[in-house]
Order: structure tokens, then sequence, then C-alpha cells
């Protein structure tokens, strides 16, 4: 089942906020929608970052992993200033840094390496058995089954439209407070129309990463980032691009957290086409904290 034929003003959007103004060489501008949020989407800042990044490489360079960190919380209200450095320019790769700056202060930092394609070894690791997502409860039947009851920081995350969709295999995260495996399997899929260039593609992969990840290192909690009384935040963000992949079809976000200490969580995900292809790998550590009591 390939994506809607017909674009979604969400996605239309968020290409849109990718297609970077160029302020001056290296410099770049990007903005954020107006949706209520206090803070800046992470996969946002991780998606217009990559796109600063790769205005600045050759077209036969194709990125192959970013890290990240989130130093402050992105304010919605005013533009990011993104600043590439060209760290280096080699015959086979090339390096980024760039640091995303508002309120003339950095708020998050990444570095990029891009490659020459060029054959080698080739193994990777197996899809996990999961039902299909034309199995699953799409969003709008969760939304009609089970948002009436929902807090309303629930109601306000699952009430609004968004670029990608996702189908988890699983609800019981979403609707129970017990202590459960830290493990999620999350079909994702644009909402609309994603443009065939490299570098959207890589993009709004990039975006996607960050959706729900941080989330799974809280199941064995029984808790979740709607706890009004946790503090929950992305210090970090890794991600290799493994295979090329077209973003015409539903993916499989396949996450699990190994371990939660220090107040903070760390969540490894793997992301694998319909047919079961590894394109990404992706890891992050979140703070997950309680706040304090008034």
């Amino acid at each position: 089942m390939s994506q809607p034929a017909e674009q979604t003003k969400p996605m239309q959007d968020l290409i849109d906020r990718l297609d970077l103004e160029k302020l001056e060489e290296n410099l770049f501008r990007g903005s954020s929608p107006q949706n209520g949020w206090q803070r800046v989407f992470g996969g946002l800042v991780i998606a217009q970052a990559l796109m600063a990044a790769q205005r600045t490489v050759d077209l036969d360079r194709i990125v192959h992993s970013l890290h990240a960190y989130f130093m402050r919380p992105g304010d919605p209200s005013i533009p990011i200033v993104y600043q590439v450095e060209r760290i280096r320019d080699g015959a086979s790769f090339t390096t980024r840094r760039v640091v995303a700056i508002q309120h003339g202060k950095a708020i998050f930092s990444m570095s990029a390496s891009f490659q020459v394609e060029e054959p080698g070894f080739d193994h990777q690791i197996g899809i996990p058995d999961v039902p299909p997502p034309e199995q699953l409860m799409g969003e709008a039947e969760f939304r009609a089954a089970f948002l009436a009851h929902a807090p309303e920081t629930v109601k306000k995350y699952w009430g609004r439209e968004r670029p990608i969709e996702i189908r988890p295999t699983s609800l019981v995260h979403y609707l129970s407070k017990d202590k459960l495996e830290p493990e999620a399997h999350i079909w994702v899929r644009a909402s609309g129309t994603v443009p065939q260039d490299p570098h959207y593609q890589a993009a709004i992969l990039a975006y996607l990463s960050d959706m729900t990840l941080l989330d799974t290192s809280l199941y064995a909690h029984g808790t979740s980032i709607f706890d009004p009384e946790l503090q929950v935040a992305s210090l970090d963000h890794a991600m290799w691009f493994h295979r090329p992949c077209r973003l015409d079809d539903w993916l499989l976000y396949t996450q699990d957290s190994p371990s939660a200490a220090g107040a903070r969580g760390m969540t490894r995900g793997s992301i694998f086409t319909r047919e079961g292809r590894l394109v990404a790998s992706v890891a992050q550590e979140g703070l997950i904290r309680k706040r304090a009591n008034d």
C-alpha cells in the first residue's frame, strides 16, 4: 500500500520548512510551526540542520551518519539560524558541523558525515515478525475510540494532524500504567507526497526518527512522556543511514531501551522497509527526571 497520492497540509508544511532560507554562505534560516507547543520538536531541528549541511555538500555525497546534541529548548516563536562549518572535504568522505542558534545562543549542534556511493560487504539483521499496518488501528480510529476520556496532554498529541502517520503494533503502552517490556514496534508513513530529492528523503527520515523513541525508555516504569510529574527531553541523537529508502510506503520502526539510570533513558531503534530492508539505525539518550515537588 503506497502513500497517499494527494498532498496533505502537514506534509507540505514540513517540506516548506525544510526549504531553508540562505542568508549567506554557510548560513541558513528555518522556522517552526506555531502549533501551541512550548518548544520546537527535536526531529524538526535535526531535519533542518541536516538540510543546511546537505546544501554545502557535493550532490554525489550522501549522508551516512549524524551525531547531535540538544542543548536548549527551541523557541517556536522565532526563526532558527543554522551555521555550517565545513570541517573536511576528502576523496571519499565529507564532514560538516552545524550549530543551531536562537537568542544569540546555541540550542543544538550536529556533526554529519557524507560519502560517495561505493560497493562493499553487505549484511543486516532481520525484520521482526509483526502484524502489517493494514491490520492495525489507524490514528482516526484511535482518536474516536480512546481520546474522549484521555488526559488533555494525550488529546493534544493525538488530536492534531501530523506529517507522519504512526500505527503502533500494540496500544497497551498508551492505555495502561502496568510496567511493561521497554520495547515497541511502530509502523510510520509520510501522510502525503515526499519529494524524490534525496536531500528531502534523508531529512524527513531523520525527522521521523525522533518520534516516539524516548517513550520506550519509560515503559518499564509504568509511565509515559505525558506524565505531568516527569521532565522529559532529548539530550542527544545519533543516526546511521544504511541503504537508500523511498518514503512512499510504510516503514517499521522497532525500538528498545537497554538502560535507564542517572535520570537518563537510552533507546535504540531500527527502521525497516515493509520488505525487511534495514534502512537506518538510531540511538538516543534523553532526560527522564521526576519534577521536584512545589
